[in-house]
């Protein structure tokens, strides 16, 4: 193993378990996928619509994955 992959493969474990815990809110992600879909979001969040849904969703797959949580928790979107 080279110098650098020693270094890189500690913080490449702790970001990949980091992001998943992030993403994970049991009041909001009922299927524990770590990542919301609108009806999970409407289920705590009556008053959002559908377009505030997909303006948060920037990658356009129907779900807000932990970067788009994150960014949405920062902005006072959602509850962190």
């Amino acid at each position: 193993m080279t110098r650098t992959l020693k270094l890189i493969a500690p913080i490449a474990v702790l970001t990949a378990l980091a992001v998943p815990g992030f993403a994970q809110n049991a009041e909001i992600d009922i299927n524990g996928d770590g990542m919301y879909s609108y009806p999970e979001l409407q289920a705590v969040m009556p008053e959002m619509s559908e377009d505030d849904f997909t303006a948060l969703d920037t990658s356009g797959d129907g779900l807000l994955d932990a970067g788009e949580i994150a960014v949405a928790v920062e902005a006072g979107i959602l509850p962190g």
